[in-house]
């Protein structure tokens, strides 16, 4: 597998044990050593030059001077050959002891240049080089000739992280990072053929990240237009992603787990498979902490990077510098003969290839691969419009269950009931009592009944409700909330409890208990969470600043929920605002509200601006929702609503105009809830009757 190894040397912790690594790696594969140590002669006669004024009188005559120059070069030079000779004659005489071919370079000139250099001319195909060099400091992550040289190096770069302690037993496992990309089953391969020559057990990891949407949709909703917010409709949009994108997203990394597993075992060697969610870095990073494998291998680039791009991918970068174990970065290809089989056999109708130009060039040939993959497992040799939709189907929804997914959000359905999580993905049913996983195929599920969270519940000082951004709640435990409101920085602990919503939905969990958030809490601070304050009582929740940004607090609702605001608002009108269901929409509400006092240059807000502001937010969702999916006019709107005309009851498709193209597919579902809530609370004219 590798031919010639070039190592660079310079008598440091890392290097030394670099030193050994590449003889081991050599006498496995019977591969000739490269050794080599740049000095900087030139330098040293450049600064010394650069000193000469600062010498004594006597020595600046200029015989004297160039008597000394000559001196100082002679010495440098000399002296600088010998430390690079005694530097390499330890690594010669290792490759002597093992029969290797060997062969030393010495170098004078900037380390990472010349270094780099060598390497573009030489027909070395692995490079054995440790982290950090002789100016190590004790923050130090990575020295600067390690990070230029693995950064634009076009061989597999072996970086030595890891020097063992004394009576230190040796690690066993080469654990294998996987996203589907070539560069990736590549990795595999090398990682395959190193674990039968090293004796060592291969673990394959991948990560996908369900989180990233409902982060950036969390920043959003404070800074987004009402006009781009409508469009955004953040409730749908996390309702999809929970409960049809994230599982999907799992499925497809499965697979690529799958493909890996099949690949090595037609290698015969036998793997083990762990698929988590979070940050690829971040994941990978403190699965390393937690099992200590020999190596970790990965390609340069993943799955969205560009071959013709030099330098790293954000993920092989990242854990560059913080995994705590050696790292073998690989630029081999690889496709599995699956997928090559998959491309060879089977065609593409017209229709389907036509359809396949409209996914985004980001994700192609993830779907493109997903497709193959199925067709294959079905039997087919020709992929039709059909079996697009079928696709379709398993990794994306078809137009009933999106429109059951939003009549569910539109009519606040919700019911309490047991969660199975799989113990082999830890993704969590659909239902709650599956036969077997959709995503791994596992048959062992961990089971949370609504008697076991209630009874957490009374254990941790009882639970309320919490509103997230989108407008949707969540029951918080007295101890999850206290543990949540200890984190200081207001910054991290949004993030955080963003973090924990996410999961808390993805887990399909109503109930946030100490024990679930604490794993996300420590995750996201990186320390151990502290517990208590000493006394046995947690942090209180710290009251916001009334004073901040201008406005002061005016009133709070039943759930503590706060209402800001800059203006005076009379007492019914602060009733009635708070009635809007907390969090997104009576965010909305709010802004149209003291938008309207502001044009009337008002300083108090009154009962009849407040009806303006719902009403003309009223208006906006009817002529949207009217334009979008072919409802009644405006003017109906009341009618329709009261008679319990909901199309959200209704099988339809939404209509898009030429000349403007939605941000996304959701239906409408939100804001018709919206509409009928704000209805139903709004005073009955003089003169109006009950029915």
């Amino acid at each position: 597998m590798y031919n010639r190894i070039y190592v660079p040397v310079d008598n440091s912790a890392h290097s030394n044990r670099a030193i050994q690594a590449a003889v081991q790696v050599g006498r496995a594969f019977n591969a000739g050593l490269v050794g080599c140590h740049v000095y900087a002669a030139k330098m040293h006669e450049y600064r010394f030059k650069q000193m000469e004024y600062s010498l004594p009188e006597e020595y600046l005559e200029e015989n004297e001077l160039e008597r000394q120059r000559k001196i100082h070069d002679s010495l440098i030079t000399l002296g600088l050959k010998l430390i690079s000779d005694s530097y390499l004659d330890g690594l010669k005489t290792l490759c002597e002891n093992e029969g290797l071919p060997f062969e030393s370079r010495m170098i004078d000139g900037k380390h990472h240049t010349e270094i780099r250099r060598d390497l573009e001319a030489s027909d070395c195909d692995l490079v054995v080089l440790g982290v950090l060099g002789l100016g190590r400091q004790r923050d130090s992550q990575i020295g600067s000739v390690c990070e230029r040289v693995t950064r634009s190096c076009r061989q597999d770069a072996w970086v030595i992280k890891h020097v063992p302690e004394k009576d230190e037993p040796e690690r066993d496992t080469i654990l294998v990072g996987i996203d589907g990309s070539p560069q990736s089953f590549g990795a595999l391969d090398t990682a395959l053929e190193l674990a039968r020559k090293f004796g060592k057990k291969v673990e394959l990891i991948g990560v996908y990240d369900p989180y990233l949407h409902y982060m950036v949709f969390n920043g959003l909703v404070g800074c987004l237009t009402e006009k781009a917010a409508k469009v955004f409709r953040f409730e749908e949009q996390n309702q999809l992603h929970e409960e049809i994108i994230d599982t999907g997203l799992a499925k497809i990394y499965q697979s690529h787990l799958d493909v890996a597993e099949q690949m090595a075992g037609e290698a015969d060697m036998e793997v083990s498979k762990t698929l988590l969610d979070g940050k690829t870095f971040q994941k990978i990073h403190d699965h390393v902490r937690k099992t200590k494998p020999w190596l970790l291998v990965m390609g340069r680039i993943g799955l969205h990077g560009d071959p013709k791009e030099e330098g790293l991918g954000s993920n092989s970068e990242n854990l560059l510098r913080l995994a705590e174990c050696d790292i073998l970065l690989t630029t081999k290809e690889v496709r599995p003969s699956l997928d090559i089989r998959a491309e060879e056999s089977i065609r593409w109708t017209e229709q389907a290839e036509e359809r396949m130009t409209r996914v985004p060039k980001l994700v192609v040939g993830i779907a493109r691969t997903a497709i193959l993959r199925m067709a294959l497992e079905k039997g087919h040799s020709v992929i039709t419009s059909s079996l697009l939709d079928e696709a379709m189907d398993r990794f994306m929804p078809k137009q009933g269950p999106m429109d059951r997914l939003a009549e569910a959000v539109a009519i606040g359905k919700a019911q309490e009931h047991a969660v199975a999580v799989c113990k082999g993905c830890g993704v969590t049913a659909h239902e709650p009592n599956p036969a077997i996983c959709t995503v791994c195929g596992s048959k062992s599920f961990d089971v949370m009944t609504a008697e076991m969270v209630e009874s957490l519940v009374n254990a941790e000082g009882g639970a309320s409700d919490e509103a997230s951004y989108d407008g949707r709640t969540l029951r918080w435990t007295e101890e999850s909330k206290s543990a949540l409101y200890s984190i200081d920085d207001a910054y991290l602990r949004r993030r955080t409890k963003a973090r924990i919503e996410k999961s808390a939905r993805l887990k399909k969990l109503g109930t946030v208990t100490l024990e679930f958030a604490q794993r996300l809490i420590e995750e996201e601070t990186g320390r151990p969470f502290a517990g208590s304050n000493g006394n046995g009582a947690h942090s209180a929740k710290p009251e916001p600043d009334p004073e901040a940004n201008g406005k002061r607090l005016i009133a709070r609702d039943a759930q503590n929920n706060p209402l800001f605001s800059a203006f005076e608002w009379t007492a019914d009108a602060t009733a009635r605002v708070l009635r809007v269901p907390a969090g997104f929409m009576r965010n909305r509400t709010q802004d149209r509200i003291e938008e309207l006092a502001r044009e009337k240059g008002c300083q108090q807000i009154d009962l009849a601006q407040v009806e303006a502001g719902i009403e003309m937010g009223l208006k906006m969702m009817a002529e949207m929702i009217a334009k979008q999916n072919g409802a009644a006019p405006v003017e109906h709107r009341e009618e329709q609503v009261a008679e319990g005309k909901c199309p959200a009851a209704q099988e339809f498709a939404a209509n898009v105009s030429h000349d403007e193209e939605p941000l996304n597919e959701v239906s409408a579902m939100n804001e018709l809830k919206a509409m009928r809530m704000l209805l139903a609370d709004k005073p009955k004219a003089e003169g109006e009757t009950s029915h």
